[in-house]
């Protein structure tokens, strides 16, 4: 009788850090290992165990940068060369279970959706910035671009949709959506999230889609990524989604490699507005609301305009004079609004000016204030910290105007004039005020 000799088993090795690789990424490696082999050294790097890693390969695969690999002794390479051989030079793998059952979950979902945010039958217009955006993703990942519509009386959006690239649009028209409630709202899209899967939702970071945002995530429990200023879809087909952290110092990008929907919500102006198509048709899918008016526990009484209505938006202009620290004093601002009267623009500020008291909180451009995307922009006295090159380096013409020819304002600006802006400032004032008046006179 002859002895059975089994095949050795397959060496899993042990995980070692490479060199230089590591970026501090915030210890994924530490977070996905379930033996705890991985502690986490000042500088962020992993200090991995051989005595107690298991060679699970986890820490290897949510490294970002391919920082780890898996180290063998020479025995152990001898018996992968042997398997190799004995496989004719297929390296025999194993499935894991924990993957498998992750990448069964996340193909149950497919398509990006755009919520399509409405008052009083006025769609925001950053729902069709987000609609262009969308369809990019949408063609990266070879998936059907749709919008949300939700409201009373709001059908009308659905062809906007269309013609602003949607495939398809999801529409739930009744009383009880009349007015934003978050109840309402929040119970109606997850109920469609729940039924049709969608892979990716976006949605404008406007007070409202804040808060529907917020509270779908939060329900659906999946990731949510705020104030987003750029959009993309991996080798993996994950949504890459870029912000501002750290007080705008550095711009992160983040990643829900693990859970469905991805969601983020994106400032408007941030994307371009696409192309309107009026020829452009598309399925409408009319959905029940789940949700009836006296199971929701808030009611609109009236409805009161901030400002009176008489605000300036200086989101929505094409022309913006902003003034920073370098006015020197609120008066002096009056000089800004002169401009602005001849070219037709309006006055914005900085962080600085507005903390300040020289301008009002709803004039602010910057990350903490509001992102801009006008065909002008005129930056004077401005530094260009990176919180307030966040809300306007996307202008299509920028001029700074600025006494230091190191202010980093100058390294996004179109044109740049270096000296006094209280003697520029009026000059060009005076300059474009003749040129206005020899035109009329034409």
């Amino acid at each position: 009788m002859t002895d059975v000799v089994k095949p050795p088993k397959k060496p899993r090795g042990k995980a070692r850090l490479l060199e230089n690789k590591c970026i501090a990424c915030g210890a994924r490696c530490q977070s996905a290992c379930p033996v705890d082999a991985i502690q986490m050294n000042d500088a962020g790097e992993p200090i991995v165990d051989a005595s107690r890693c298991i060679g699970c390969v986890k820490c290897v695969k949510v490294c970002p940068v391919q920082a780890l690999e898996m180290a063998f002794t020479p025995e152990e390479l001898r018996i992968l060369q042997e398997l190799a051989a004995a496989s004719g030079g297929v390296e025999p793998t194993e499935e894991d279970a924990e993957e498998a059952a992750l990448r069964k979950k996340l193909a149950a979902y497919s398509g990006v959706w755009v919520f399509v945010e409405q008052t009083e039958g006025e769609a925001a217009k950053v729902s069709w910035e987000l609609l262009g955006k969308g369809k990019e993703l949408a063609q990266a990942r070879k998936a059907p671009l749709c919008a949300v519509v939700m409201g009373e009386g709001v059908e009308k959006l659905c062809d906007q949709a269309f013609g602003y690239g949607a495939e398809k649009v999801y529409l739930m028209d009744a009383p009880v959506l009349r007015h934003y409630r978050t109840e309402a709202y929040q119970k109606s899209l997850c109920a469609l999230v729940e039924k049709y899967k969608p892979e990716v939702i976006l949605m404008g970071a406007t007070g409202l889609g804040r808060d529907l945002a917020g509270v779908v995530a939060t329900v659906m429990a999946t990731g949510l990524t705020a104030d987003c200023t750029g959009l993309s879809i991996d080798d993996k087909g994950n949504l890459m989604q870029t912000r501002p952290a750290f007080g705008g110092n550095i711009m992160a990008t983040i990643v829900c490699d693990k859970f469905r929907p991805q969601m983020s919500t994106v400032r408007p102006h941030v994307m371009p507005m696409p192309e309107f198509d009026p020829q452009a048709k598309g399925e409408i899918v009319r959905e029940t609301v789940p949700v009836a008016e006296d199971q929701v526990l808030v009611k609109v009484l009236d409805i009161l305009m901030d400002g009176g209505g008489s605000k300036v938006d200086i989101a929505g202009a094409e022309f913006i004079i902003s003034g920073g620290r370098g006015m020197m004093a609120k008066e002096n601002f009056s000089m800004l609004e002169d401009l602005a009267e001849v070219l037709g623009g309006v006055v914005g500020a900085s962080r600085s000016a507005v903390d300040a008291g020289w301008m009002p909180p709803d004039r602010q451009v910057g990350q903490t204030g509001k992102t801009v995307r006008p065909k002008v922009y005129i930056a004077c006295g401005i530094s260009g910290a990176i919180q307030h090159l966040v809300g306007m380096q996307d202008s299509d013409v920028v001029i700074a105007i600025n006494r230091d020819p190191e202010a980093p304002i100058f390294e996004v600006a179109s044109y740049g004039l270096v000296g006094d802006l209280f003697k520029i400032i009026p000059a060009l004032t005076s300059k474009l005020r003749a040129l206005k008046a020899a035109r009329s006179k034409a």
